[in-house]
């Protein structure tokens, strides 16, 4: 009898704990459950940077099309998505709404340094995930200070590393003339030269100049830029000024070599405003492929991008770069929630995200992936060198990654 009770115990012991097993197996934090799981973003569909709200378009379509998929381990991403004007006061409205109305689970590739730098503390403090920001801040990258918080494009810094690099191995003898934003974007890119320069960074530089956004005109900067004998240019300047430099170069018919930064390389923003006869031969560095561009026409990711685009946004420019990037980011946070499982907990989510490795979005040139770690938020630091000829950007040469002293 003892010995029937005593197996009757094990037999009840064994159930309770696999039944514990197969509970613990499902985790959930506020905004997750067998059915969906709810994501929040924030993005200026009005206002002084509404050109970047077909981000946001691009993501809840891509999150439309898993859905219909069969979601993400069968549960479907119910994607909140509002706009902020690009004004910090109402990203902070808006961020609030989203994680004490609306109760989602994270918040994804929400746009804009000086917007999302007004929430950063708050996120944290909330321990709610600030994920794959829409910006190239440097600093979206402190895991100790900020652990909710992580960045996805490379960021200013990266770029910066990049070109510096390309600059020592191209141009031994350069004497380098650093013309700038005198706001954290501008520093963030003359910290990230210096850091590969180094011990050199005194001997390479002959010039830091400086300007304001309110500077109607930057030419007198120019002017004063090519009596220095420099005969390398960094243009780290924001769209209207990164022409206005262009142009005047031209006109001084001074020819230095000449690398601008990823943010201005807008055909119809830039190149043209400046002219393209003068912007022939202007270097920068790229992550994405140029879904406009015939030479992706055979890539399989590209098919699949544009696969996506007749399906689930017809008629969409693309052209314009923001949908690939909408599109990249949103496949990396499908791959981050499948690699979660069913332990959906917020942690769980930051710790996945902290894991990728060599993960390759679709629209990402070829080579360049994806990589992170609990001491490394920043996912994307490759970026491969190119030049403006013939009206267009070609790629060349290798990838070129950021690490210092890699």
């Amino acid at each position: 009898m003892n010995r029937k009770l005593s197996l009757l115990a094990a037999a009840a012991a064994l159930m309770l704990f696999t039944a514990q097993g197969a509970y613990a197996q499902k985790k959930y934090d506020t905004g997750a459950s067998d059915t969906e799981i709810k994501i929040g973003n924030v993005e200026a569909y009005s206002g002084p940077a509404s050109a970047y709200g077909v981000i946001g378009k691009t993501e809840e379509a891509y999150f439309k099309m898993i859905n219909e998929q069969g979601g993400i381990n069968g549960r479907k991403i119910n994607f909140i998505s509002y706009d902020d004007g690009y004004s910090p006061p109402k990203t902070v409205e808006q961020i609030r709404k989203l994680i004490e109305s609306d109760e989602v689970f994270l918040v994804f590739n929400a746009l804009g340094t000086p917007t999302q730098t007004a929430v950063q503390k708050y996120h944290n403090a909330k321990k709610v995930p600030q994920l794959f920001l829409a910006t190239g801040a440097s600093k979206w990258n402190d895991p100790k200070a900020f652990p909710w918080t992580m960045g996805f494009q490379p960021s200013y810094r990266v770029e910066a590393r990049i070109f510096a690099k390309y600059i020592l191995k191209t141009k031994p003898d350069a004497k380098v003339a650093l013309f700038y934003a005198n706001d954290d974007f501008g520093k963030d890119y003359v910290a990230g030269i210096k850091e590969i320069f180094g011990d050199k960074a005194s001997s390479l530089i002959v010039a830091e100049e400086s300007y304001e956004t309110t500077e109607p005109s930057i030419d007198s900067h120019i002017v004063k830029l090519k009596g220095t004998g420099a005969n390398v240019f960094v243009n780290i300047a924001t769209p209207k000024f990164a022409a206005q430099a262009i142009k005047k170069i031209a006109e001084l018919e001074w020819k230095p070599m000449h690398l601008m930064t990823d943010v201005s390389i807008s055909i119809g923003a830039v190149m043209q405003p400046a002219g393209l006869q003068a912007s022939e031969g202007v270097l920068s560095a790229g992550y994405l492929k140029d879904a406009s561009d015939p030479q992706w026409k055979d890539d399989e990711g590209m098919k699949k991008f544009m696969a996506f685009i007749g399906k689930y946004m017809p008629g969409a420019d693309v052209t314009d770069a923001n949908t690939v990037y909408g599109y990249a980011a949103a496949q990396t946070m499908v791959q981050v929630l499948k690699q979660c499982g069913d332990d959906l907990t917020r942690e769980n989510v930051m710790k996945q995200a902290a894991s990728l490795k060599g993960f390759a979005p679709d629209t990402l040139i070829p080579g360049i992936t994806i990589n992170t770690g609990p001491n490394d938020f920043a996912p994307i630091e490759q970026l491969k060198m190119m030049q403006f000829k013939g009206g267009k950007w070609d790629l060349f040469g290798d990838i070129i990654s950021a690490e210092v002293g890699g």
